[in-house]
């Protein structure tokens, strides 16, 4: 059985205030052509379909035509939400779309039953288990003491009941520890959404969602495809892909990627503003059409350079400078990293310059229990 992996379409998505509804529109497309090559018999979307609870019409459109293009292929499809979308709307319709090969995972109630197809070597089963926190699957196993991430997994997967004498395959939403991340994802309440790798020992492969850089984690069958785009200049040396599965007998797995080319590419770009206008740094290449981050190294501001480096680079999304004004100005503390860091972090950080020693292990514990409750809170 051969399965293609995507995650993280964030349909909808504006990047630096440019919307990206045309690339993503280009690269679905794309995805479609690469499933008719590969001739793929089901398709995994591990959620972060849309970037919003409330998407805008618009990607709701997108992603219905993508569905139904796909549906026109015979192909089954296994869809869930993540920590952007709204389990409930992504979830509407589901029973009426399973004739058509759609499966979409209902709200997490305490059950995942599996989808099961078949193949020349037997049964695979399929589970979908959306994005889910601690205070969700505390509530359908309120005899259990769930905490952490890794305690709420390990009981929703418990409850599965799996059966490992057969090929058993999960998708879900979350971040796995030691998954490498990047600016465009969101960061949690000082790490505590971080789940342990072995909660996934039952399943022959686990597809993932919520990072945004294609990797495996701990063994090549635990994956995170990553986004079909890059949503960051901290994305702009990644290769986007799509991961192609290929199940064979029980134990027998293989992974590999496709990469997807874009139809606007993210750069970043370096120099004096006499070096990036001079017609030879430019011509002949893509910047024209990529959407662009530019860094001047000019020790004097350049007048109104935002609209004059736009003519030559229309898709213009973001412009600094790299002087000495700029590197003295970025010695305040730490400050200039501040946005990349958890809350608990800076909590730490706070504490110890005005206590001048390091929170201990009890407060640190103390401080991550009442952020994710209060984290918790604000999702009710």
């Amino acid at each position: 059985m051969k399965l293609i992996h995507l995650s993280d379409l964030h349909l909808g998505k504006r990047v630096n205030e440019f919307s990206m509804l045309e690339d993503q529109q280009y690269i679905l497309t794309e995805i479609l052509r690469i499933i008719d090559e590969e001739q793929t018999d089901g398709v995994l979307i591990a959620g972060d379909v849309y970037d919003k609870t409330v998407p805008s019409a618009e990607a709701v459109a997108l992603l219905d035509d993508f569905l139904v293009r796909l549906a026109k292929r015979d192909l089954q499809i296994f869809l869930i939400s993540g920590n952007h979308d709204s389990p409930e709307r992504m979830a509407f319709g589901g029973r009426l779309m399973e004739g058509s090969g759609v499966h979409l995972a209902p709200v997490y109630d305490g059950r995942v039953s599996p989808i099961t197809l078949t193949d020349a070597y037997g049964t695979v089963n399929f589970y979908l288990l959306p994005f889910v926190k601690p205070a969700h699957v505390r509530r359908c196993f309120p005899e259990r003491e769930i905490t952490t991430y890794t305690d709420a997994l390990a009981a929703a997967i418990e409850a599965m009941g799996v059966e490992q004498t057969g090929r058993n395959v999960l998708v879900t939403h979350q971040f796995v520890t030691g998954a490498a991340r990047c600016d465009s994802e969101e960061l949690s309440v000082g790490g505590t959404d971080n789940v342990d790798v072995s909660v996934f020992d039952p399943f022959d492969y686990v597809a993932l969602g919520h990072i945004h850089g294609p990797q495996q984690v701990g063994r090549e069958t635990v994956r995170y495809c990553g986004t079909p785009l890059k949503y960051s200049f901290s994305e702009a040396g990644h290769q986007k892909s799509v991961t192609v599965v290929e199940l064979g007998p029980k134990g027998t797995v293989s992974v590999r990627t496709v990469p997807l080319i874009p139809l606007r590419d993210l750069a970043e770009l370096r120099g004096t503003y006499e070096e990036l206008t001079f017609r030879g740094f430019y011509e002949g290449t893509s910047y024209q059409k990529d959407y662009v981050h530019i860094t001047l190294t000019d020790e004097e501001d350049v007048p109104d350079a935002m609209r004059k480096l736009q003519i030559i680079y229309p898709n213009l999304m973001k412009l600094d400078y790299d002087n000495r004004r700029t590197r003295a100005g970025a010695c305040l503390d730490g400050a200039e990293d501040a946005e990349q860091k958890s809350p608990l972090e800076l909590l730490e950080e706070f504490y110890e310059k005005q206590n001048g020693q390091p929170m201990g292990e009890e407060q640190q514990a103390f401080a991550r229990a009442w952020m994710e409750r209060i984290w918790e809170e604000d999702e009710k």
